[in-house]
């Protein structure tokens, strides 16, 4: 098709910003279909096919396009093409020079063919095949290989048929259309190879959050799951909040990027743990190190026994001289055996504050007291039952972990932030440091690490806050506690957004958009959801 000389100045225009959308463009699939699409409209060409080179040597059918058949398969039609790939090299090894899609490939060059009917040096009984088939003639034929910066093939763009607008019938591809085919195939294979890069350093980038964050749930198996669990519940309810059209957050939404950006700071909020000892992140019980020492206190309580079975023989053994009678002595000695039964309830009492499962009282910490103020007799010292450290632990008011170990614990979110600051975000990341940073903080500024209020937190790290909550009340893999159900884990956060902790606008979405109960049926165990009387959910406000 020839242009008048007017026109080629808007054809470069055309061009040019064909260029500007091929790079605006972020999806694979339409990136592909707007290279053909906008290949046919710069040539007026009724039809067109455009593939790929893959790893195994083929060209692989992408898009397909035919106006007069009103045929469209590949790319965006989600119809799917089902024509076989063309290998560029035969079976032994020669290569596939009688097909001119893959000549193009092979040669590196443009084939523009006026009549594929006459044409002899490739082979076309495929295309007339199709032809015959489809009641079509297949005529002008333009293929051009795609390459890229680096003078590879990426693939291959075919039109068919150029049309005289006029007369709209078939003619040949001008030298100009082909000069301007070419040029844009050269954009769109640099456009395909960047994206291409772009793509492999993200799910790069996103092997190694996961990787990371695969490496804290690996350190302990009580944890295992908790960081990929929290970003699912994070976008679940990030989805939600895009969603709502009430309440104080109707007009809040975020775009793609920023729901990537705070989905990787759902990935890496708890990053900080790699640094943080085993031991404390595993401990089960109060008296729990590297093992749990409630085994050296039995050991130490079998002892007492010893002692006293030691101080009753001797003052028998002046009066029996009978093993027999000796024997029956000690069973009928009512204050060993009763002291016997005593030792036996202060073992089972400190077995029972090392669980850690309830708030002690006062009298359970005099409980402690005493029972630590036993002596026994060790290398001839008077040693205490319990050591100071071992009493205090076992004096730990709520949970397992000492004001020390909970420090331990609490650092974890001072490195994650110290961790994740340290890297070189994009513009579109720059926020992951503070959205991870968060996840502890309180709305009433009594969190950590940095004692936030929910004036000085973007929603985003508020969302991080109620998924770690979340998943930490319904996780099966606790040491210190037992799956909670669904309708326990709804009043305690219900009370965490009464007491000023977690954000109450995201609880009332959390709780009326029912993200709880999409989390549930996917990751929770059948036995956790149970029937939810919303009436005794602190803080519950339906929306109208």
């Amino acid at each position: 098709m020839d242009y008048p000389q007017e026109n080629i100045s808007k054809l470069l225009r055309d061009l040019n910003e064909i260029g500007i959308a091929l790079s605006a463009e972020k999806d694979h699939d339409r990136l592909l279909e707007l290279i053909l699409v906008k290949a046919m409209q710069l040539t007026n060409a009724d039809g067109g096919t455009l593939y790929t080179c893959t790893d195994d040597q083929r060209l692989k059918f992408e898009i397909l396009h035919n106006l007069s058949l009103h045929v469209h398969k590949g790319g965006t039609s989600n119809e799917a093409i089902s024509f076989y790939p063309i290998a560029l090299h035969d079976s032994d090894g020669k290569p596939n020079t009688h097909m001119v899609a893959a000549s193009a490939v092979i040669n590196g060059k443009t084939f523009n063919i006026p009549d594929a009917y006459a044409s002899e040096e490739f082979d076309f009984s495929g295309t007339r095949n199709f032809d015959k088939k489809m009641g079509y003639r297949s005529i002008s034929f333009l293929t051009v290989p795609m390459t890229n910066h680096e003078h590879e093939i990426i693939g291959v763009l075919q039109l068919i048929n150029a049309m005289e607008k006029d007369s709209n019938t078939v003619i040949p591809f001008s030298s100009l259309d082909q000069q301007l085919v070419e040029s844009l195939a050269s954009q769109a294979a640099v456009t395909i190879t960047n994206k291409t890069l772009i793509d492999a350093q993200r799910n790069l980038f996103d092997s190694f959050i996961q990787l990371i964050a695969n490496a804290v749930d690996e350190k302990s198996p009580y944890t295992a799951g908790h960081c990929r669990r929290v970003p699912v519940i994070t976008n679940m309810l990030a989805d939600a909040v895009n969603k709502i059209d009430v309440g104080p957050l109707k007009d809040f939404s975020m775009t793609t990027d920023e729901k990537y950006e705070l989905e990787v700071a759902a990935w890496l909020h708890d990053c900080g743990k790699i640094t943080t000892p085993e031991y404390v992140v595993d401990k089960g019980t109060k008296l729990e190190t590297i093992f749990d020492r409630i085994h050296l206190v039995d050991a130490r309580f079998e002892i007492l026994k010893r002692d006293m079975v030691i101080e009753s023989l001797k003052s028998r053994l002046r009066k029996l001289g009978d093993v027999g009678e000796l024997d029956r002595a000690l069973k009928n000695d009512a204050s060993l055996q009763e002291a016997f039964k005593k030792l036996a309830k202060e073992r089972e009492d400190i077995r029972t504050y090392n669980i850690g499962g309830e708030v002690l009282a006062d009298e359970d910490f005099m409980r402690i007291e005493e029972i630590a103020s036993r002596t026994y007799n060790h290398n001839n010292e008077t040693v205490n039952l319990l050591t100071d450290e071992e009493k205090q632990n076992l004096q730990i008011s709520r949970g397992t972990l000492s004001v020390r170990e909970r420090e331990i614990i609490n650092n974890h979110v001072a490195v994650t932030i110290k961790m994740l600051e340290s890297l070189p975000y994009p513009k579109h990341l720059a926020k992951v440091p503070e959205y991870a940073g968060g996840h502890h903080e309180k709305m009433d500024g009594t969190g950590y690490p940095n004692q936030l209020t929910k004036e000085q937190m973007s929603l985003q790290a508020r969302m991080i806050a109620i998924a770690d909550v979340f998943e930490a009340l319904t996780a099966a893999d606790r040491p210190y506690k037992k799956a909670m159900p669904l309708s326990q884990s709804l009043k305690i956060l219900g009370q965490m957004k009464l007491d000023n902790h977690v954000d109450a606008d995201l609880f009332d979405i959390f709780v009326n958009e029912k993200v709880y109960l999409d989390y549930a049926y996917q990751y929770l165990d059948k036995s956790q959801i149970d029937e939810i009387d919303f009436n005794t959910i602190p803080g519950h406000v339906p929306f109208n």
